[in-house]
């Protein structure tokens, strides 16, 4: 199916977590979240049915370089007051991705008309909020300055299996200079609740990526002759294992639009 097009973001103050929580809910917002309410934790999203959210939980306790989950809401509501007083799940994400058997069927904004009583929504943490620490550290995120959705691939680094739930790992990758690769391990190994330090560095055919220049997910970005790829986990890793283990019914979000919530970056730090 085609996949409708992202476009700009208005919203009067894109610092402020709750008001851009209500530009998406308006549809001012339906594209990537990078850069909106700087300082404050994004999450990627979840949803499964009841019957099958405690292999899920056991599928991310096991897997928490790939999910770690920093909220989780009760079966059928929309809310997860942890994250955000105002906070309705079925609304607040710019774009979602419906799954059956497996198999995406439809790529709202809205999530209402799909919504059941059954419903448990997992929001698992963002490299968006180690993106922040590396950048005030002065190492430059190539698809910030390009604003583009970071490229993302499916590897052949195996997860964890829990009940259903087995597949691929799918990590995030940002090219660096060797010396700031170097800092953003030391950096991004502060954050182990958003994904924390790399899980490779350099020559992506050893974790199964034939190609740097054709993402699974996200947009490719320029590799220059004097960097590394440097790969992180990621949190679209659900989406590869859901799309393996077919639930009969799933929601995820859209790669790169992710959830705000008003926790802060600096409360996802360990030191």
């Amino acid at each position: 199916m085609a996949i409708a097009q992202f476009r700009a973001p208005h919203v009067a103050d894109v610092t402020d977590p709750a008001a851009v929580r209500r530009a998406i809910r308006r549809g001012d917002i339906t594209g990537h979240t990078a850069g909106l309410a700087p300082g404050r934790v994004q999450g990627n999203l979840a949803i499964l049915p009841r019957d099958l959210a405690a292999d899920f939980l056991r599928f991310c306790t096991l897997n928490p370089k790939p999910c770690p989950i920093i909220g989780l809401s009760d079966p059928g509501d929309p809310a997860v007051p942890s994250l955000g007083a105002d906070l309705d799940i079925r609304t607040d994400l710019p774009r979602y991705r419906v799954w059956k058997d497996g198999v995406m069927v439809d790529e709202p904004t809205d999530i209402r008309s799909w919504w059941r009583d059954d419903l448990v929504s997992f929001v698992i943490g963002c490299s968006f909020s180690f993106e922040e620490a590396l950048i005030q550290d002065g190492i430059p995120m190539r698809h910030i300055g390009c604003n583009t959705t970071v490229p993302m691939w499916r590897t052949n680094i195996a997860c964890a299996p829990a009940g259903p739930f087995a597949g691929p790992m799918v990590v995030s990758m940002r090219p660096l200079k060797p010396a700031d690769a170097i800092r953003a391990v030391q950096i991004t190994s502060r954050f182990p609740a958003v994904h924390g330090a790399p899980v490779h560095l350099g020559l992506p055919g050893d974790i199964g990526i034939a190609d740097i220049t054709k993402p699974d997910y996200g947009d490719p970005v320029e590799v220059k002759s004097d960097e590394l790829p440097v790969f992180w986990a990621c949190g679209v890793t659900p989406q590869s294992v859901i799309a393996a283990a077919k639930p009969p019914f799933a929601i995820t979000h859209a790669p790169g639009s992710m959830l705000v919530t008003d926790l802060t970056n600096s409360r996802m730090a360990a030191l």
